[in-house]
């Protein structure tokens, strides 16, 4: 029953704050309610009441009704001091699977300051935001990743409890716009593209009719076929035996040289061979099914590679389509706290 009523709350809050990266808070989409201390002090006012209702004293009235209005004043400020603010999410960041992405927002509030604002996505909250009237503060949260491709939260929760901390005024941001999250880098076996410079098409490679082969011993990461298993039988020694063939060209970074791997262990591989080809600034191209991206060196080159691989094989997400990026939300995400650039 539980699920039935968080599921039916969370469609009515979807239709309501509907994706958008830019979002101008108002009365339509500011919710409000007293935090615990708000609860406890008007367990308070209520006792105070009571009892100056029964010994009939004016001073007891008198201290409730102030404290009362107090409290009346602090619901309609917290409130207005998320009223009026505008936040536009102008730049969606890059990372590996397993780091904080940052997502940078800019906040503006028209009519006056916001105080002690804080944001959230998951895990990690930024505090004690300040936004001078009229002016414009940009703010960098960090989303959590857990695997590669498109990365889009489902909701950046915003919210205040100024002045006093008894009520909580919140809403949500819910971004269209997706970060990017690169495979985790795997440090590659030794294998040899199957393509050949100016020739597109990927070439199987032949280990048969070969007769001369460097023995060594194994590594992780190696492909099981390549060991000499009828060796190991023997000696109990495990081997890899590196086949002289006619290897393709060493400017391709390629997806078919590894066969008979799993296709994320494959981009894990690849990723790690483009941050080692930049780190030593080398020529090379990356060849995927389907999408080929001809040899060059840069910065440039290199992010567009990273990204090639964090989207393969994966749709750009949809209005009302959200990525899933913290299903492990649990594991080794822990509070983190940022400020202002």
């Amino acid at each position: 029953m539980l699920k039935a009523i968080r599921k039916r709350w969370q469609y009515w809050v979807n239709q309501r704050i509907p994706r958008s990266d830019q979002r101008a808070f108002g009365q339509r989409n500011i919710f409000i309610l007293p935090t615990g201390a708000g609860v406890v002090f008007g367990a308070l006012l209520l006792i105070m009441l009571i009892t100056g209702i029964n010994y009939q004293n004016s001073l007891i009235y008198l201290l409730t009704f102030l404290l009362g209005a107090v409290v009346v004043a602090a619901m309609h400020q917290t409130h207005r001091n998320l009223s009026g603010l505008e936040l536009t999410l102008i730049q969606a960041g890059e990372g590996f699977a397993g780091d904080l992405i940052p997502f940078r927002l800019r906040a503006i509030s028209p009519r006056h300051d916001t105080l002690a604002l804080s944001l959230a996505c998951d895990d990690v909250i930024l505090t004690q935001q300040h936004i001078t009237a009229g002016q414009q503060a940009d703010i960098s949260l960090s989303v959590p990743s857990y695997q590669r491709g498109y990365l889009q939260p489902d909701r950046i929760l915003v919210e205040t409890r100024f002045p006093f901390g008894l009520f909580r005024a919140w809403s949500w941001l819910r971004p269209v716009t997706s970060g990017i999250v690169y495979p985790n880098p795997l440090a590659a076996p030794d294998v040899a593209s199957t393509v050949q410079d100016g020739n597109e098409q990927s070439k199987s490679r032949s280990l048969d009719g070969n007769d001369h082969a460097d023995i060594r011993p194994w590594r992780e990461g190696d492909m099981s076929q390549r060991v000499q298993w009828k060796r190991y039988a023997r000696t109990g020694e495990m081997v890899i035996a590196d086949w002289e063939s006619e290897e393709g060209s060493p400017h391709w970074l390629d997806y078919e040289a590894f066969a008979g791997v799993d296709r994320e262990l494959r981009l894990g591989y690849l990723a790690h061979q483009v941050l080692e080809r930049s780190r030593s600034n080398s020529r090379f191209g990356l060849n995927l099914p389907g999408q080929v991206i001809e040899p060059d060196t840069g910065a440039a080159h290199t992010s567009r590679c990273l990204k090639a691989l964090a989207i393969f094989g994966l749709e750009q997400p949809r209005e009302g389509a959200p990525v899933p990026h913290g299903t492990r939300a649990g594991e080794g995400a822990g509070r983190v706290t940022g400020g202002v650039l």
